[in-house]
Order: structure tokens, then sequence, then C-alpha cells
């Protein structure tokens, strides 16, 4: 089963018409874009690449040691 997370996306329209945009829950997660569109994908990568690296420096931490993992759905 898989499950879908929902980010909330704070976003400003510059004076030049340009969009910036930071993920509330994830505020490392920045981007912009010329249109809202843009900006929504460039928010969903610049999201992937925070959790990616969250992830491996986690990964990190129990190097050498034996764990397991376990999918949390999160409502």
């Amino acid at each position: 089963m898989k499950t879908e997370t929902c980010f909330t996306a704070i976003i400003k329209e510059t004076k030049d018409g340009w969009f910036i945009g930071q993920i509330e829950e994830i505020p490392e997660a920045m981007s912009q874009g010329k249109s809202l569109e843009e900006l929504m994908e460039n928010l969903s990568d610049a999201l992937n690449m925070v959790l990616e690296m969250r992830r491996e420096e986690t990964i990190k931490q129990y190097h050498g040691e034996k764990y397991f993992t376990r999918r949390l759905a999160v409502v």
C-alpha cells in the first residue's frame, strides 16, 4: 500500500513576476519558478533532495550496527 504525505508550500510572488516558495514543515526546502507550476516542480525537487540528504545523514549514524526499518504512514 502506497501512502501519500502532503506538505504545505508557503508561496510569494515577487514584484518582477517570479514565484518563491518554502516548505512549511521542512524549511530547508526552498525554491523559485517563473510560473506557479514551475515553482511547485522545483519545490518538489528541493524537498526530495533535503529528505534524501537527511536520510543519508541518519543512516550514517548507524554504520556498523545491526538495525531494521519500518515504513510509517503519517495521517
